[in-house]
C-alpha cells in the first residue's frame, strides 16, 4: 500500500488502525452465588409407593425404578462434585415418611435422608429442600388429595415434624414446586394421575390449599430457625410466557390471556397477593420458555408439532418449548418489581440430544439472568434442571434434560457426563460465562 503522496501508510492510515478487540465479554455473577442442580424423588430415586408407582408414561417406562437414586445417592453427589456446583435443590418425599395423617416420621427412611444431607455438607454443597414435588402418599390421593381441605393441616404436621427433624441439616426450603403445573396437568389437562379434566373449580382449590399451607410452613420454618444461619423459605413459581403467533388474531390473543391470567397471575396473587407475600423470604423461578398459539393451538412439541416443522415457521424449541432466553430477563425484572422478594431461578434447562443447542440455550438465558441482576434484580442462584436424565413424568424416559445422562437401557444404569456438563462446570467454577 502507497499513501496518496507517495510516502510509505502511517500506522494511522487505513489497514494498520487498531482492529476493535472482538473478546467476548465476561459476565460475572454476584459473590456468593449458589450455582446448582435439581432433581426430584420420584423422577430419580424410584422405589417409591405414590400415585406415580404403577403409572406407565408415553413411551412405556415407570418410575418403579428410575436413577435407582434411593440407592445411589452417594455417586450421584461424586457427580454433583464433578460438576463443580455448591448447592443442590433436592426432594424428600412424603411417602416414604408417614404411613398415615399425624403418623411420626419413619425413622430408617428419615437416617438415609439425613446420611444424603451430610454428604451433601461434607462435599460443600448447599441443600435446598423441596417438600412437594408433584406426589402425594397413597393416603392423601385416597382422600380427595389437595382438593380436601384436610389436606392442609395434615401436610402442616408432616412438614413441622420434618424441618425439627432437619434444622441443623437445612437452611433453604422450598415448599411447593409448580403448584400451577401439578393443578393444571392434574386436573385441567388429564395429564397427572389421576387424570381428570376441565375442572377448573378443583384447579382453583389445589391452588388455593396449597397457597394456605405454603403460609403456615413458612411460619413453622421461620419460627424453627436453623443451625445453619437465618432460614430462608419460599415456593417455586413456573413461569411461561403465552402469545400469539399470529399479531392480528383475536381469538389467540383470547386465549394466551385467559392463560396468563389462570396459570401466572392467579397463581401468584393466591401464594404472594397481599400480605400472603409476608411468610415467604424468597421466590423460586421456574423458567423455560414461552408458548404461542396459532389457531387455539399451542406451538410447541408437546403439541404434537415436530421440531423441523417448528423452525421452519421461526419456532426455535428444545423437544418440549419454544426457547425464548429473553423472557428470562423479563420474568425476573417483572417478578422483582411486583414482588421485591430475593429470587432463585429453581428450574431452568433444555431437553435435547443437541448439546451444541442446549450450550447456546444455556449461555443465552444466563446472559438474560446477567442482565436482570444488572438491572436491579437480586438473584441469589441458579439451579439447573436436572442432574440427570430421568423420568419425566407423562413423557418417561424421552426427554432428555440431564448434565449426566443415564443409559436407561442398561439394567446398571451407567450414568457419563455430558458435553453441557463440562460447559456448566466451568461456569460454576468461574462465577461467570462468555457473553454469547
Amino acid at each position: 500500500m502507497v499513501s496518496p503522496a507517495g510516502t510509505p501508510p502511517r500506522e494511522t492510515d487505513r489497514g494498520n488502525e487498531p482492529r476493535p478487540d472482538t473478546t467476548p465479554a465476561v459476565l460475572k455473577f454476584p459473590d456468593r452465588f449458589l450455582w446448582g442442580v435439581a432433581t426430584a424423588p420420584t423422577q430419580v430415586e424410584g422405589h417409591v409407593a405414590n400415585e406415580w408407582t404403577d403409572f406407565v408414561a408415553r413411551d412405556g417406562g415407570t418410575c418403579r425404578i428410575a436413577c435407582d437414586s434411593y440407592h445411589r445417592y452417594p455417586e450421584d453427589i461424586e457427580w454433583m462434585t464433578r460438576l463443580g456446583v455448591n448447592a443442590c435443590r433436592m426432594g424428600i418425599e412424603w411417602s416414604r415418611l408417614q404411613s398415615s395423617a399425624y403418623a411420626p416420621l419413619n425413622p430408617l427412611e428419615l437416617a438415609r435422608y439425613c446420611d444424603l444431607l451430610d454428604r451433601l455438607k461434607a462435599a460443600d454443597i448447599v441443600p435446598m429442600v423441596v417438600l412437594h414435588h408433584f406426589s402425594n402418599p397413597p393416603w392423601i390421593s385416597s382422600s380427595g388429595g389437595w382438593t380436601n381441605p384436610a389436606t392442609v393441616p395434615v401436610f402442616v404436621d408432616y412438614a413441622t415434624k420434618l424441618v425439627t427433624a432437619l434444622r441443623d441439616r437445612v437452611r433453604i426450603w422450598n415448599t411447593f414446586n409448580e403448584p400451577d403445573t401439578y393443578a393444571s396437568c392434574t386436573y385441567l389437562l388429564g395429564e397427572f394421575p389421576p387424570f381428570y379434566k376441565w375442572r377448573l373449580a378443583s384447579f382453583r382449590s389445589v391452588i388455593r390449599h396449597m397457597a394456605e399451607a405454603h403460609g403456615k410452613i413458612c411460619g413453622v420454618i421461620r419460627k424453627s430457625g436453623s443451625g445453619l444461619g437465618p432460614v430462608e423459605v419460599g415456593f417455586s413459581k413456573n413461569w411461561t410466557f403465552f402469545q400469539t403467533f399470529h399479531p392480528a388474531s383475536p381469538w389467540d390473543h383470547a386465549i394466551a390471556a385467559i392463560s396468563h391470567a389462570l396459570f401466572n397471575r392467579f397463581v401468584l396473587h393466591s401464594f404472594l397477593g397481599g400480605n400472603r407475600k409476608e411468610p415467604s423470604t424468597f421466590l423460586g423461578l421456574n423458567y423455560y420458555g414461552r408458548v404461542r398459539f396459532s389457531h387455539f393451538r399451542p406451538l410447541v412439541p408437546v403439541g404434537g408439532l415436530t421440531r423441523e416443522a417448528l423452525a421452519r415457521m421461526g419456532v426455535i424449541c428444545d423437544d418440549m418449548f419454544e426457547r425464548h432466553p429473553t423472557g428470562m430477563e423479563l420474568a425476573v425484572g417483572q417478578l422483582n418489581r411486583q414482588y421485591r422478594l430475593p429470587l432463585y431461578v429453581t428450574e431452568h434447562g433444555s431437553a435435547s440430544t443437541d448439546e451444541a443447542f442446549r450450550e447456546r440455550d444455556l449461555k443465552e438465558n444466563l446472559a438474560a439472568l446477567h442482565r436482570a441482576i444488572g438491572g436491579g434484580a437480586e438473584v441469589r442462584g441458579f439451579f439447573y434442571w436436572s442432574l440427570l436424565d430421568n423420568f419425566e413424568w407423562q413423557f418417561g424416559y424421552a426427554k432428555k434434560f440431564g448434565l449426566v445422562a443415564v443409559d436407561f437401557k442398561d439394567e446398571k444404569l451407567p450414568r457419563t457426563m455430558k458435553a453441557l456438563g463440562q460447559v456448566y462446570r466451568q461456569v460454576c467454577l468461574e462465577n461467570a460465562i462468555q457473553s454469547p
